[in-house]
């Protein structure tokens, strides 16, 4: 029995560790691009279109994959033509110095990103128990979360070699997916029949269906496909979700997962892209403020100082139930969003009129610190308790609902929901714009003229 429990907590360690990395490098070089805008681009070239290179090429691959194509997913094949990709993609960044080609470099790289979020998303679902199923997903948001600290800091420590050095360096980071998946992650077979010590956050659980057994795919044609349960590889004729199939499934999740998640990254990157520029104030003194003058030495500090605080936050909260702390309920979803919804229009208020007056600045200092440290964990908690729920639904199909059918319906579930996250960062960056530009004239109206020198 003791052999018996040390050999699951390795299968669920190797688990956790795959996709932690799965997420970790898939979202990493999203991050890198965004670091490296200031040195891809020439100095007149609009900043914004590196972030919107950098994020509709992957709208386009979660809205197609999931929606569009039909029938089983071949998981290694797909994450091998993310891998080819991205490694592209990255290539092209590094080795040309036209704008065009660097674009389109970005926007391959996005494309892959994209593809291979809504990719490991859909392969959590392969593995039962629910209780190991959100292992995998909370292990996957945890490492998404941790992409944003590590994307900064590699590109901090890069930059000095110049971008056809550190992007090219960069551009072998995609390899270590499907070296993890190949090597490291363990086949739900492996799962069958075990005892896991890890806290079940649901009670609405399909145990029956959940406890099948599995058995391994013939070896041929699916031989790069995840092993499913006896029955599902019975099935003989090949079934694929019809259009009208999906909109039966996608439907219900429009307002009860979709709108928060939307909301959350709207109202999140409008902040982030618009409102975060304009919170500069002078530069801190070590008599009047000595801890903001440990942290700012001139006013571009700031802006990068609000990005640490940000990115630390969402790590943590996307890591909570890896950490063993319990998912949000249901009902609770949306909360997130309206909290979002508050902290960006305080942070509007206080970037264009001053909470405190500008004579105060070492207060409106700790208010914004406060409030992007919320807001980074309430960015990370709706993604993380999102896909987790989605993970963890229960399916409605009876006892005799065909194996193979109940399992695309799973996966096209999950891998919907990530259309909207990706609309709504989208649509902030088209708003951010013009909310930078309008906050600072604001701010030059009242005598403010910090944002001007940025």
């Amino acid at each position: 029995m003791c052999c018996l429990c040390i050999e699951s907590q390795r299968l669920l360690f190797r688990l956790g560790l795959s996709f932690f990395l799965f997420g970790l490098i898939n979202n990493v070089l999203y991050v890198i691009i965004l670091s490296a805008a200031l040195d891809l681009v020439p100095p007149s070239t609009p900043k914004g279109i590196i972030a919107f290179c950098n994020i509709f090429p992957a709208l386009v691959a979660k809205l197609g994959w999931p929606y569009i194509l039909k029938g089983r997913i071949r998981y290694a094949r797909r994450l091998i033509g993310c891998t080819a990709i991205s490694f592209s993609g990255m290539l092209v960044v590094a080795l040309f110095d036209s704008l065009h080609m660097r674009l389109l470099g970005i926007c391959c790289a996005s494309f892959s990103s994209g593809l291979g979020e809504l990719t490991f998303l859909q392969l959590s679902t392969r593995y039962h128990p629910p209780s190991v199923a959100g292992h995998s997903v909370s292990y996957f948001a945890s490492g998404t979360g941790g992409a944003g600290l590590a994307g900064a800091f590699l590109w901090w420590e890069l930059r000095g070699l110049g971008v056809p050095i550190g992007v090219g360096l960069s551009s072998i980071l995609p390899f270590i997916m499907p070296l993890t998946y190949f090597f490291v992650l363990p086949r739900p077979d492996r799962f069958a029949g075990r005892t896991f010590a890890v806290n079940e956050q649901d009670d609405n659980d399909d145990s029956a269906a959940l406890s099948a057994s599995y058995l391994p795919l013939p070896r041929g044609e699916e031989e790069d496909a995840v092993p499913v349960t006896e029955a599902e590889a019975a099935v003989k004729a090949p079934i694929a979700l019809s259009l009208s199939d999906k909109w039966r499934l996608a439907k219900p999740m429009l307002t009860r997962y979709m709108l928060p998640l939307f909301c959350v990254y709207l109202f999140e990157y409008t902040i982030n892209q618009g409102i975060s520029p304009t919170l500069v104030y002078p530069v801190p003194t070590r008599e009047s403020h000595w801890f903001m003058s440990l942290l700012i030495h001139s006013i571009r500090d700031y802006y990068p100082l609000w990005q640490l605080v940000y990115q630390s936050t969402v790590f943590l909260s996307r890591s909570s139930i890896s950490l063993g702390l319990p998912a949000l309920p249901a009902r609770l979803l949306s909360l997130p969003a309206i909290v979002q919804g508050v902290i960006l229009c305080t942070l509007a208020y206080e970037s264009a009129v001053g909470i405190f007056g500008d004579a105060h600045e070492g207060i409106s200092f700790a208010l914004v610190f406060a409030l992007i440290c919320v807001e980074g964990v309430c960015g990370g908690l709706a993604y993380v308790n999102v896909f987790f729920r989605i993970n963890q639904e229960k399916h409605e199909g009876g006892p005799g609902m065909d194996a193979e059918r109940a399992k695309q319906e799973r996966e096209f579930k999950i891998g919907s929901i990530g259309l909207a996250d990706s609309t709504g960062i989208l649509m902030a960056s088209l708003l951010a714009v013009p909310t930078e530009i309008a906050l600072c004239r604001t701010q030059v109206a009242r005598g403010k003229m910090f944002c001007q020198s940025l």
